[in-house]
């Protein structure tokens, strides 16, 4: 059974940190793309940051560019997003997913392609307050 579990969400102070983890099963995480979404209430899906499975390109929505870092660790089977500095505008439900198959080009494209996203975890809530 494939699973995408978020941990790491919370209530923080603007200005702080957190670090959201992605942990994957039941498919060849090496073979996947990882992207980071989020959506606050009212508000579209948007796509944050992925990473490539082909060769760590990265990609970050200009919003989180120089705050938000994503990696991965392929030994854990598990994707990472540090996120400082955040603001009240980060407050979302972010959300991990997975996708195999397209060139790095395709995975750090903008915006990122959602439709093409084949795996999709819960969520987890992360609140900014001012």
């Amino acid at each position: 059974e494939v699973q995408l579990v978020e941990s790491g969400g919370g209530l923080v102070q603007a200005g702080g940190s957190l670090r959201l983890s992605c942990a994957a099963s039941g498919f060849t995480f090496d073979n996947y793309n990882i992207g980071w979404f989020r959506q606050a209430p009212g508000k579209k899906r948007e796509g944050v940051s992925s990473i490539s499975s082909r060769d760590g390109t990265t990609y970050y929505t200009n919003s989180v560019k120089g705050r938000f870092t994503i990696s991965r660790d392929n030994a854990k089977n598990t994707v990472y997003l540090q996120m400082n500095s955040l603001k009240p505008e980060d407050t979302a439900v972010y959300i991990c997913a997975a996708t195999t198959g397209l060139p790095p080009t395709v995975v750090t494209a903008s915006p990122m392609p959602r439709a093409l996203y084949d795996y999709w975890g819960q969520g987890t809530q992360v609140t900014v307050s001012a």
